[in-house]
């Protein structure tokens, strides 16, 4: 009688790991092909110099290391700061080649012309 119930705890085990592994496999094929041109990510920041790198180096590990296919680039947006944000956040430029520094009137440039972006 204990072998039968550990070997159907064993079958119902391996079907189930069987059902995610397919699950897993469909998952990949159908959500990861998209066709889309990419994903484009904008954050703003202002006079944040003691939390932005800690902030973008964890985002970007998330980031690039998750869907990194599907990211064209991650724009950071220097909202006149008085600190030393720009000067981090172009040091962390050059680290990343997914990151664009801009200030807020060329944001605004790149949304109002966003249709033109190839």
């Amino acid at each position: 009688m204990l072998d039968f119930i550990l070997n159907g705890i064993l079958w119902v085990l391996a079907l189930y790991g069987l059902f995610e592994i397919i699950k897993t496999i469909i998952y990949t094929y159908t959500y990861t092909n998209l066709r889309a041109d990419g994903i484009y990510v904008i954050i703003a920041a202002k006079n944040q110099e003691k939390k932005i790198e800690g902030f973008l180096r964890s985002f970007l590990f998330r980031l690039l290391y998750g869907k990194e296919e599907n990211i064209k680039d991650v724009f950071v947006v220097d909202l006149n700061s008085t600190d030393e944000t720009k000067a981090i956040l172009e040091k962390l430029s050059s680290d990343y080649d997914v990151l664009k520094i801009s200030d807020w009137r060329d944001c605004k440039e790149l949304i109002d012309h966003v249709d033109e972006i190839k």
